[in-house]
């Protein structure tokens, strides 16, 4: 039996994609990324101060997009909207496509009556997004209501 070259190459391809695509299921996102459970239960409990305390222990020694994102949320959620506007700032300098960090500075600027700046990352996570996620759908809900 003979064999195009295009299935010669197009097999092996298809090995090597698939065997990457379960690496990055099974694979922990970021290797040295801190565990946040704790914090994100306080969250959860809207315990704002509480867990706003534990990531500023976390911020010094760990360079984690979702630190600096959960710093910025509840610094924000306990009305500190300046020092939450830098901590967002700094989830999306270390993953500019930071989905989270999208929505909660898109609500940051709801919130602050900016609506501009809101629909800016309304956009990036509809380009994040395009068929839809939770984050987008909150940010969607945010501004509609503002509006």
């Amino acid at each position: 039996m003979r064999f195009s070259p295009f299935v010669i190459f197009l097999v092996p391809a298809l090995v090597v994609a698939t065997s990457f695509a379960v690496l990055a299921v099974d694979a922990p996102s970021k290797k040295d990324a801190p565990d946040l459970t704790a914090i994100r239960a306080k969250i959860k409990a809207k315990d704002f101060a509480s867990a706003r305390d534990d990531l500023f222990k976390l911020v010094n020694t760990n360079e984690d997009a979702d630190v600096f994102n959960l710093l910025g949320f509840s610094l924000r959620k306990t009305g500190d909207y300046k020092n939450a506007l830098t901590y967002y700032q700094k989830a999306l300098e270390l993953d500019p496509d930071h989905k989270g960090a999208h929505e909660y500075l898109g609500e940051l600027f709801v919130e602050t009556n900016q609506l501009l700046k809101a629909r800016e990352h309304q956009a990036k996570l509809a380009a994040l997004c395009p068929q839809g996620c939770e984050e987008r759908e909150d940010l969607d809900k945010a501004i509609a209501a503002a509006t």
